[in-house]
């Protein structure tokens, strides 16, 4: 069991990951991080909703991403992504497949 100690510095580790991938790194594309790392903003978001369904907490999809990204999905859509390249879909269904329609 983690001690109180270590659980704040997780939490920090989360929410400076999360500052990073919101702030800093908003060029990186979803698609390109679940393509290559097999995880993306949206996978965070659904374990963070999962996180809170463990502890009794109703928390929808859409709240659970507007919870992350600090806004809504439309807005994050209109500020940051860009279309995806057919390569870039191709490899995509291969990694979500791997990586969370096993669920």
């Amino acid at each position: 069991m983690p001690t109180p100690t270590e659980i704040e510095l997780q939490a920090a580790a989360f929410r400076r990951l999360q500052k990073h991938l919101m702030e800093d790194r908003t060029d990186v594309q979803n698609i390109d991080m679940m393509n290559l790392a097999g995880f993306c903003r949206n996978c965070l978001s659904r374990w963070y909703q999962e996180a809170a369904a463990e502890k009794g907490i109703e928390m929808s999809k859409d709240e659970a991403r507007e919870l992350f990204y600090r806004m809504t999905m439309a807005e994050w859509k209109a500020n940051y992504q860009t279309e995806a390249t057919g390569d870039q879909k191709e490899v995509f269904e291969k990694a979500f497949a791997e990586n969370v329609g096993q669920k």
